[in-house]
């Protein structure tokens, strides 16, 4: 047992030496540490979750501003005026009778009005005849004046 103790002593005290120079020499990382960088981490990802948030509702705002706001664009009021009296001119017939006859399926199954019916009433609002459009719009839908009127208000 003797012989056993005089092997395993000295090879002890070496591993503990050998074990105790290698953390010594250890390069150490005097930055910051897992707790902290686990924080940063986590404020990165908070961030750049928030701005995709932030992109989204800007996004379904603008959809949303898109399809319940008329464009208040000039050259697309004009490119749409030209497109309506050139469909009314290919349709056969002057732009106010043609309207009239083209526009008894102005509502949809859906309830909104058809495309030909809503670039018309666009380019008569937007032209300054206001009580023209009102008009088209009660006789194509058969509603009432108030309703017409803050409709076209809103063109």
């Amino acid at each position: 047992m003797g012989d056993v103790l005089v092997v395993m002593l000295p090879a002890l005290i070496l591993t503990a030496v050998l074990w105790a120079a290698t953390t010594a020499l250890k390069p150490r990382n005097f930055g910051i540490s897992e707790a902290e960088r686990y924080q940063r981490e986590l404020a990165v990802k908070s961030q750049a979750h928030y701005a995709a948030q932030v992109q989204a509702a800007e996004a379904a705002r603008a959809r949303i501003e898109a399809t319940t706001r008329p464009s208040q664009n000039s050259q697309q009021q004009s490119q749409q005026a030209d497109h309506a009296r050139s469909a009314l001119l290919t349709r056969g017939g002057s732009a106010p009778a043609g309207a009239r006859r083209g526009h008894e399926d102005a509502l949809l199954a859906v309830g909104h009005l058809s495309p030909q019916l809503l670039l018309e009433l666009q380019s008569l609002a937007r032209g300054g005849h206001k009580l023209k459009a009102m008009r088209l719009l009660r006789e194509s839908t058969h509603s009432d004046f108030k309703t017409a009127k803050n409709y076209v208000d809103r063109l």
